[in-house]
């Protein structure tokens, strides 16, 4: 998950950064450090940030020519 996805993931399903460190159990400066493209948080809490936003209906969408994104899961 790119910096881009999660600020568009956010956006899609109208999630505050507060919301999402929350329910990925990581540090709020952490998210927004992340989003900034300050720093690449560990692995884990990675994974942990994106996995939240998957069960919350995001779809993340590889690299297939066309970029990376995200939309709604149907």
């Amino acid at each position: 998950m790119t910096p881009a996805q999660c600020r568009a993931a956010r956006a899609l399903i109208g999630m505050s950064q507060k919301e999402l460190a929350s329910m990925a159990n990581v540090g709020a400066q952490t998210l927004a450090d992340f989003e900034r493209g300050a720093r690449v948080p560990r692995i884990n809490n990675l994974n942990a940030m994106q996995t939240a936003l998957e069960e919350a209906g995001v779809e993340f969408i590889p690299e297939n020519g066309g970029g990376v994104g995200v939309r709604l899961r149907k």
